[in-house]
C-alpha cells in the first residue's frame, strides 16, 4: 500500500522531516542550555553560593558548637542545586552524583585567612587598604567556571561553598531531557494529526475524485467530469482532464454520427442496388433461354459471365445489408434452444455438392451428449455456413472440412477445421475485418464480408469467435456460445 500510494509517501515524508526537525531542535536546545549555564545567568550561581554560605554562617552564629561537617552532610542533599562544602583540610561534602575535581582544596587566600599555613594565627583584622576580609568573588572562567563563597565564623573562613556550573549537555539532558522528549513526541503526533486533517486528507479526497472521474471515463461514461476546486495543481490536473474529456466526448460524438451516417448510407446504397441487380440477373437469365441465347460462343460466354457476376454482386450487396443491419442493431433475434447437430447437418447438405465437385470431404465429428445452445437458429446456421464456405474455399482437393462441438461448463464450443494452406500469423488479427483478404490471389472467391458477418452474429448472441492457424497445416475457427438452459439442466 505504501509503495504505490503518493498520499502515503508524502505523509511519511512529512512525518520524517517533522521528526527530524524536532530532533534537531531538541539537540540544539540541550547544547545551548549546556553552554549557557543551563540557561541561567552566572549571577544566579554566585547568588546561590552566597545564599548557602549565609545559611551556614547563620547556623554557626546560632550554635557556635555546631558540627559543621555533619550539618553540611545533611543540608547539601536538601538544596535544589548541587553545592559542595570544601573544608580547610581539603576534604569536601557533596551531594551524590556530584563530580569533584581531583585535588580540590580551598584557594590560597582562604587558607591563609584560616591560618592553616601560619603558626602565628590569622591576622587580627582586615587587610590593609580597608578592603573586606574576603571578597566573595567567583573563581574560574568568566563564562562557565565554578563559583565559590566563603563561610566565615568569628572573622575566620572555616569552609568554602563551591557551586559547580550547570554546564555540559549531559547534565542538562539528564535534568530536562525527558520532558523535552515527551513534548517533542506530543508535538509530532499533534502536528501529524493536524497535517493529515488539514492538508493531506483534503488533497487525497480531491485526487481520489480525479481518479474516480478518470476510471468512470475509461469505462465509457463520457459525461463525467472531475471537480475543479482549489485553484492549485490538483485543480489544474482536473481542469486538464475535463478539457481532454470534453474533446474526446465531442470527437466520439462526431465519430458516432459519422459511423451512423456511414451505416445508413451503406444500407441505403445496398438496398437501392438490389433493384437494378435483380433486373440485370433477370435479363441475364432471359438471355440464357434457348430462344434468346446468342448463336456465337462468345455471346453465350458473355451471357454466362453476366449471370455469374450479377449473382456475385447480389451476394455482396446482401452481405453488406446484413452487416449494416447487425452493426446498427436493426436485426432482432428469435432466441430458442438450438440443436447443434441439426445445424451441422444442414450446413453439410448445403455444401455437399460443392465439396464433391472439389474433391473435399465434409466430416461431422461425433460427440456423446446432446448439445444445445440458445440463439436464433437461422442466424447461427448462417454463421456456420460462412465458416464452412470459407474453409471449403481454401481446402485443396483431397482435404477435409471438419465440424465439431463440445461442452465447456455453461458454454458450447463449435469448431470448423480445415487442412488447407493456413493463414500467416501476421494476418490472424485482421481476418474478421471487413473486405480483408489474406490471400490476394483468391480475391475473386468471396465478398470479404463473410467472416465479419460471422463475428457480428456471434457477438449479438453474447458469444465470441476466434481463429488459430498453422501455415500449410490447418486453420481452426472457434465459436463459443451460451448453452441453453434445457441442456444445462441435463
Amino acid at each position: 500500500m505504501f509503495k504505490g500510494s503518493l498520499y502515503w509517501r508524502i505523509g511519511l515524508g512529512f512525518i520524517f522531516f517533522l521528526a527530524l526537525t524536532l530532533l534537531l531542535q531538541f539537540g540544539l536546545f540541550i547544547w545551548v542550555a549546556g553552554e549557557t549555564e543551563g540557561g541561567m545567568p552566572e549571577r544566579m550561581g554566585r547568588d546561590f553560593a552566597e545564599l548557602v554560605a549565609s545559611e551556614f554562617e547563620s547556623a554557626l552564629a546560632r550554635d557556635p558548637q555546631l558540627n559543621l561537617r555533619g550539618y553540611a552532610e545533611k543540608r547539601v542533599n536538601e538544596l535544589h542545586r548541587p553545592a559542595v562544602i570544601v573544608f580547610a583540610d581539603g576534604s569536601a561534602v557533596a551531594p551524590p552524583g556530584t563530580a569533584i575535581p581531583r585535588g580540590m582544596r580551598m584557594p590560597g587566600p582562604f587558607k591563609r585567612r584560616m591560618g592553616s599555613d601560619d603558626r602565628r594565627g590569622p591576622p587580627p583584622g582586615p587587610p590593609p587598604g580597608g578592603a573586606p576580609m574576603l571578597p566573595r568573588m567567583p573563581f574560574g572562567s568568566p563564562r562557565r567556571g565554578p563559583v565559590m563563597a566563603p563561610i566565615q565564623h568569628n572573622d575566620q573562613v572555616v569552609a568554602v561553598v563551591w557551586v559547580p556550573p550547570l554546564t555540559g549537555w549531559r547534565r542538562v539532558a539528564d535534568e530536562i531531557g525527558a520532558p523535552l522528549a515527551l513534548g517533542a513526541i506530543l508535538l509530532l503526533v499533534a502536528g501529524t494529526a493536524i497535517a493529515a486533517l488539514v492538508i493531506f486528507r483534503p488533497a487525497q479526497a480531491r485526487l481520489r475524485a480525479v481518479e474516480d472521474a478518470a476510471r468512470r471515463f475509461g469505462e465509457g461514461d463520457l459525461s463525467v467530469r472531475a471537480p475543479e476546486l482549489g485553484g492549485d495543481e490538483v485543480a489544474a490536473v482536473a481542469a486538464a482532464f475535463n478539457r481532454m474529456a470534453s474533446d474526446l466526448a465531442a470527437r466520439q460524438a462526431q465519430l458516432g454520427e459519422a459511423d451512423r451516417a456511414r451505416r445508413q448510407l451503406l444500407a441505403d446504397v445496398s438496398h437501392e442496388l438490389m433493384t437494378p441487380l435483380t433486373a440485370i440477373r433477370g435479363y441475364a437469365e432471359t438471355l440464357a433461354l434457348p430462344q434468346f441465347v446468342p448463336t456465337s460462343k462468345e455471346g453465350q460466354r458473355a451471357v454466362r459471365v453476366i449471370h455469374e457476376e450479377s449473382e456475385r454482386i447480389e451476394r455482396l450487396v446482401r452481405d453488406l445489408l446484413d452487416l449494416a443491419r447487425f452493426e446498427a442493431g436493426g436485426i432482432s433475434l428469435a432466441l430458442e434452444s438450438v440443436d447443434v447437430d441439426e445445424i451441422f447437418e444442414r450446413v453439410s447438405e448445403r455444401h455437399a455438392q460443392a465439396a464433391q465437385d472439389k474433391g473435399v470431404k465434409i466430416v461431422i465429428e461425433p460427440h456423446d451428449e446432446d448439445l444445445r445452445m440458445t440463439g436464433d437458429p437461422h442466424r447461427l446456421e448462417q454463421a456456420v455456413q460462412n465458416l464452412a464456405s470459407n474453409a471449403l474455399r481454401h481446402t485443396p482437393p483431397g482435404g477435409a472440412v471438419r465440424l465439431g462441438a463440445a461442452r465447456e461448463g455453461e458454454k458450447v464450443r463449435l469448431t470448423v477445421t480445415d487442412n488447407g494452406v493456413g493463414i500467416a500469423e501476421e494476418h490472424l488479427p485482421h481476418v474478421f475485418d471487413r473486405f480483408y483478404k489474406a490471400d490476394q490471389s483468391r480475391s475473386q472467391a468471396g465478398s470479404g464480408l463473410g467472416l465479419s458477418i460471422v463475428k457480428a452474429i456471434v457477438e449479438r448472441h453474447g458469444g465470441s469467435v476466434a481463429v488459430r492457424s498453422r501455415a500449410g497445416a490447418e486453420t481452426v475457427f472457434e465459436i463459443v456460445l451460451p448453452a441453453s438452459a434445457e441442456a444445462s439442466a441435463r
